[in-house]
C-alpha cells in the first residue's frame, strides 16, 4: 500500500469502535468521514444516504459542506454507481460531463457503494484538488471500508 498517500492499516478498528458507539448516527457518520479523511489524506470525504428518491450526505469531513447536499439518484457520477453498482474513479472531473461541481478545486474523485441488505443504500465519496491522486490502493482500502459500514447503512432502512 502507498503509505506517502494513505495510512488505513488502523481504520477498521477505528471504525468499528465508531459504530458501535451510542453517538447518533450523524455523529458515527462524520467520525467515520473524518477517519476515513485523514487515513487518506484526501481533501475532502462524504458519506451520502441512498433512498429511492435522492442521493443525500448524512456526514463530511473536509473544508465544507458540499455544493448539492442532496440530489436525484440518476445525476452525477453517483448515478453512474448506481447503475453500474461498481466503484467509479475518475482522475480529472475537468474532462467528464457527468461530473456535479461539488468544489470547484476538485480534479479527481472516487465513489464507492456501499450495500446493504443486498442493495446500494449509500456511497462514500473521495476527493483530491490533484489530478489522478486516486490510486487502487485507495480503491481496495475504501471497498474494503464499504464493507465495514453495512450497520451503519442498514440501520437506516428499518
Amino acid at each position: 500500500m502507498n503509505h506517502e498517500h494513505t495510512d488505513f492499516d488502523h481504520v477498521g478498528k477505528h471504525i468499528a469502535e465508531i459504530l458501535a458507539s451510542s453517538a447518533s448516527r450523524e455523529e458515527r457518520a462524520r467520525a467515520v468521514a473524518a477517519e476515513i479523511h485523514a487515513a487518506g489524506n484526501y481533501r475532502w470525504v462524504g458519506l451520502y444516504d441512498v433512498t429511492a428518491e435522492a442521493v443525500s450526505i448524512i456526514g463530511y469531513s473536509g473544508p465544507g459542506a458540499p455544493s448539492y447536499p442532496s440530489f436525484a439518484r440518476d445525476r452525477g457520477l453517483t448515478g453512474e454507481v448506481l447503475r453500474t453498482g461498481q466503484t467509479v474513479v475518475v482522475g480529472d472531473v475537468t474532462a467528464n460531463a457527468k461530473y456535479l461541481t461539488a468544489f470547484a478545486t476538485t480534479r479527481s474523485e472516487m465513489i464507492v457503494p456501499v450495500r446493504a441488505d443486498g442493495e446500494i443504500a449509500g456511497t462514500i465519496d473521495v476527493e483530491s484538488e490533484r489530478v489522478d491522486a486516486l490510486t487502487g490502493a485507495d480503491r481496495v482500502a475504501l471497498e474494503r471500508i464499504a464493507q465495514a459500514l453495512e450497520p451503519l447503512f442498514s440501520e437506516a432502512r428499518r
